[in-house]
């Protein structure tokens, strides 16, 4: 996961009704993120073919106040699949923003303990790639750190209409992470993302984290108007 700080106003649009951004040390930050889904089941059902495959998202943070509590979450401007079917049933679920193109990944050990990872998808004919190079040895991270800040956001928030957002939960334990020791990122941002992130995420990253991830359940809470 690479982090970058964006101004606050590109990332408006994408905005859902009833959330605000939420900033990490007065900064308002996107994440490019690889991952893979594994043994996955939507409404229960193992699909064929559809149970292991990477995923490549851009997101951002927000949270939202409910009376109660405030509710952190992250919002997805897009997120890259390998197969349309997949995009179909998550746009169709959640109306989010996914789009399907050929995917490929690689964890290759290297020396003294470090591991590669790459996630690669095809656009037009060239290659993008997301990769890093972490230590094998995994920790807990530390409360009100910034892996914290990135990792521990367990609402999502999807934009439906001016006026209507949906919320979800996605419930898991807290991750251990890993120490990234060096990333790629090459791609065309203004393809994918649109001309106004390309300075941002063409820029150097304000950080690089890893985590093992765990087991993972996504619940629908309702939808909220304003």
């Amino acid at each position: 996961m690479l982090n970058y700080e964006v101004p606050p106003e590109i990332l408006l649009p994408h905005l859902p009704p009833g959330t605000e951004l939420d900033l990490w040390e007065g900064k308002c930050l996107v994440s490019m993120v690889g991952f893979l889904f594994e043994n996955t089941r939507v409404l229960g059902i193992k699909w064929p073919f559809h149970i292991n495959f990477e995923e490549v998202n851009l997101r951002f943070y927000v949270r939202r106040f409910d009376g109660k509590e405030w509710k952190r979450g992250a919002v997805f401007i897009s997120e890259i699949v390998p197969k349309s079917a997949i995009a179909v049933m998550a746009n169709s679920l959640y109306n989010e923003h996914y789009s399907a193109m050929p995917m490929r990944h690689a964890i290759t050990k290297l020396s003294d303990g470090l591991v590669e990872h790459k996630y690669e998808w095809k656009l037009k004919g060239k290659w993008n790639m997301l990769g890093a190079i972490v230590h094998f040895d995994a920790f807990p991270m530390k409360k009100d750190s910034a892996e914290e800040f990135i990792f521990d956001h367990y609402w999502g928030y999807n934009k439906l209409t001016e006026t209507k957002t949906l919320e979800y939960a996605v419930e898991h334990v807290s991750w251990n992470v890993r120490e990234v020791r060096d990333y790629t990122f090459n791609a065309d941002i203004a393809t994918l993302y649109g001309e106004e992130f390309v300075p941002y995420l063409s820029a150097e990253p304000v950080s690089a984290f890893f985590a093992d991830g765990s087991d993972i359940a996504v619940r629908v809470a309702g939808r909220i108007s304003i």
